[in-house]
């Protein structure tokens, strides 16, 4: 094969592989110092804020979430003024118990598996990550690794985060196995709270 030919075929390669390589997945870091965390996005994430009402209180809600190929990637804070902190543990208990028990009553199942976070102060600490899959008919519909975490903040309120990827091509095989891929590890990994 002639110098010209050979380069030819190695810059063919080249760009299949890069093609191949390319991901859909575009990682960005989102910084949101008003919900007091550093995320790592597959996308450019919508937001969404709101005041839910929670045991005759209001509580503000803001989400922020992207779709990509199915899978909604996605992070829930909400902030818990310091003379609502009494309401911090019942409000991450109805979180948990929404996704928990919609699971159980769709026929789906859950497990936890111990997991740490990194604080943006580099500190690290543990949490549990879930992985639900909900089911209609004895058929799954949808995976879901989801993990709640509880940050105090620096004025005596605190922060409740909810991060989470919605799998709309459910395998519940593995569900832990199939959510625990690079593309899904990444988001968790790279959620930093304040």
């Amino acid at each position: 094969m002639s110098k010209t030919g050979c380069k030819a075929w190695v810059c063919l390669v080249a760009f299949t592989l890069l093609i191949a390589c390319s991901p859909t997945l575009n990682w960005r870091t989102v910084q949101s110092p008003e919900q007091k965390y550093t995320a790592l996005f597959p996308g450019k994430p919508d937001k969404l804020e709101r005041q839910i009402p929670f045991q005759d209180q209001e509580l503000k809600q803001a989400l922020d979430a992207v779709k990509v190929d199915g899978d909604i990637y996605s992070i829930t804070s909400m902030r818990i003024l310091p003379n609502q902190s009494h309401l911090a543990q019942s409000v991450l208990e109805q979180l948990q118990n929404n996704l928990l028990n919609h699971a159980k009553v769709s026929g789906g199942q859950f497990s936890t598996e111990d997991a740490y976070y990194q604080t943006a102060a580099n500190q690290r600490m543990p949490t549990k990550d879930y992985f639900i899959a909900f089911k209609a008919n004895g058929t799954a519909l949808q995976t879901m690794r989801v993990r709640w975490i509880s940050r105090p903040s620096n004025n005596g309120g605190i922060m409740i985060y909810q991060v989470s990827v919605l799998n709309s091509k459910a395998n519940t095989e593995d569900v832990k196995a199939t959510l625990s891929k690079e593309e899904y590890a990444n988001f968790f990994n790279e959620f930093h709270p304040e």
